[in-house]
C-alpha cells in the first residue's frame, strides 16, 4: 500500500467534501472544485475526516492509491486556503504590470509579452515580484511555469524569471588571456 494514501485528509472546517458516484467535490470559502476518482480506488467520508483505500492490488492500483489522496487533499487545500507561487523578476527594465485578466511582461525583447491569465487565477505585481495565486495548485504551477519559460534565468548574470525559491547556480564568465 502507499504511504501517502494511508494518511487521512482532515476536513477543515467551512469546507464540505461531497462523493456523488466516482466523482469527490469540494466546497469552501474560496470557490469549488471536483475530481474523478480513478478505477481501483474508494473514498469514505465520514464527519471531519476522508479516507482514501485502494479495492484493487500492484503497482499501478499502489500509485493511484497515494496519487488519488494527494490530489482529494488539494481539494480541500485549496478551497479552505487557496495556492500561490512567487516569480522574481530580476533585470534591467525588465518588468511586470497586471491589467485585470491579463499580464503584460517587458523582458528584454523588441515587444511586450501579454499573457492572459486563465479562470480562476489571479496575479499580483509588488516591485518585482509576481504572485499567482487560484485554488487550483496545478493550474497555478502551470501558469507560473508558463511565465518563467518567456525568460528562463541564465547562468552568468542571473537575469530572467525564476521562483522566488530558486537558486541560479552562477558561471564564472570569460577570463582575459594574459
Amino acid at each position: 500500500m502507499s504511504r501517502v494514501g494511508k494518511q487521512v485528509i482532515t476536513i477543515p472546517s467551512g469546507v464540505e467534501l461531497k462523493l456523488a458516484g466516482r466523482t469527490v467535490s469540494a466546497k469552501g470559502p474560496k470557490g469549488q472544485l471536483s475530481y474523478d476518482i480513478l478505477d481501483g480506488i474508494e473514498v469514505e467520508i465520514e464527519g471531519a475526516q476522508a479516507e482514501v483505500k485502494q479495492t484493487k492490488s500492484g503497482k499501478n492500483a499502489n500509485a493511484f492509491h497515494g496519487l488519488s489522496r494527494a490530489l482529494i487533499n488539494n481539494l480541500v487545500l485549496g478551497v479552505s486556503q487557496g495556492f500561490s507561487k512567487s516569480l522574481e523578476i530580476i533585470g534591467t527594465g525588465y518588468r511586470a504590470q497586471v491589467q485585470g485578466k491579463k499580464i503584460t511582461l517587458a523582458l528584454g525583447f523588441s515587444h511586450p509579452i501579454e499573457y492572459a491569465l486563465p479562470e480562476g487565477i489571479e496575479a499580483k505585481v509588488e516591485g518585482q515580484i509576481l504572485t499567482i495565486s487560484g485554488i487550483d495548485k496545478a493550474v497555478v504551477g502551470q501558469v507560473a511555469a508558463e511565465i518563467r519559460r518567456f525568460r528562463p534565468p541564465e547562468p552568468y548574470k542571473g537575469k530572467g524569471v525564476r521562483y522566488t525559491t530558486e537558486h541560479v547556480r552562477r558561471k564564472a564568465g570569460k577570463s582575459a588571456t594574459a
